[in-house]
């Protein structure tokens, strides 16, 4: 589908793109395989289109009269679902977006809501790009604000010895999610520097400002995700630090025990003898005298390092 914005935004034909009005076009890559030499786009970067999603592309392809980037897209709720995947093509007067990869809806709804936004009075080529990928960061913000509760969250849980079985998977879970938001910030801030140089000169020079708005954004995004990372990290020796804890406790326990009962081994030891000339092998309360005693002991040590605090 492709819209043009004269005295309104009207939905028109490939075949009725008039290239001295600004145009915005929606499509897949299907069409772009059918429509590419319409645009004289270069053949390279429908093949780039084509590739397998992989890791963040932080460049753009500037060609003499458009450029090219293909962008991996990550929600910032669920950054280790499947990657949504788009390209851009823009030239004077134009801006085409090919969905490759929406699974989720993302670059269909963030379309939606660019319609919405935009005034035919006052729009131009530089405002539907920012407003594209300031789309892409709207809900960001607030995310990272529940990231940063979650975090608060495991923090008490620490503290309160309730960290279950699962605490270590979930916080390496939340480490790889940040990892992966802060390398798309990352993709982004490079796109928005490529697109302020307008190597090609296709963005009006007093309004490619406008990009660095957009960077300046992605940016404290950025800085906000190294944030919670630092506090995960701080997080994960803390909670290590309460597994050392719990296992000097324990360890601290059999060492007692074992202290408290080692008089009763000397004692057994002691009548285990093979002598002769034991008297109280023949005694009639031989064995209650014993018995006697290592409970005497025991309850003796018991007590003082309880006096102590050892226990």
């Amino acid at each position: 589908m492709f819209y043009q914005f004269d005295d309104e935004m009207l939905s028109i034909d490939l075949d009725e793109i008039n290239e001295k009005i600004l145009c915005l076009g929606f499509i897949n890559l299907n069409e772009l395989e059918k429509c590419y030499k319409r645009f004289s786009f270069s053949v390279s970067t429908v093949e780039k289109c084509k590739e397998k999603i992989g890791l963040f592309s932080s460049d753009i392809d500037v060609f003499d009269d458009f450029s090219f980037v293909k962008l991996n897209i990550v929600s910032a709720d669920q950054p280790q679902t499947e990657r949504t995947c788009c390209a851009l093509y823009m030239k004077k007067n134009m801006m085409l977006i090919v969905n490759i990869y929406d699974k989720a809806h993302i670059i269909r709804d963030n379309f939606i809501r660019m319609q919405s936004k935009i005034s035919c009075e006052s729009i131009t080529l530089e405002k539907l790009v920012c407003a594209f990928f300031e789309g892409l960061i709207a809900e960001d913000n607030s995310t990272l604000e529940n990231s940063e509760f979650k975090i608060n969250c495991l923090e008490e849980t620490v503290l309160k010895n309730k960290a279950d079985r699962n605490f270590n998977m979930r916080l390496l879970n939340m480490k790889k999610e940040l990892l992966t938001l802060r390398g798309y910030y990352e993709q982004l801030i490079d796109i928005g520097d490529s697109l302020r140089e307008n190597e090609n000169e296709i963005f009006d020079d007093l309004s490619v400002r406008q990009f660095h708005v957009f960077t300046n954004k992605a940016a404290r995004l950025k800085e906000n995700v190294d944030l919670l990372r630092d506090s995960v990290v701080h997080l994960w020796d803390a909670y290590q630090a309460y597994l050392d804890m719990r296992l000097n406790q324990t360890m601290k326990v059999f060492t007692m025990v074992t202290t408290i009962f080692s008089p009763i081994a000397v004692i057994v030891g002691w009548y285990g003898m093979n002598f002769d000339f034991m008297p109280e092998l023949h005694w009639r309360y031989g064995y209650i005298y014993v018995m006697t005693v290592s409970i005497l002991v025991v309850g003796a040590l018991f007590i003082w390092f309880k006096k102590k605090k050892w226990f």
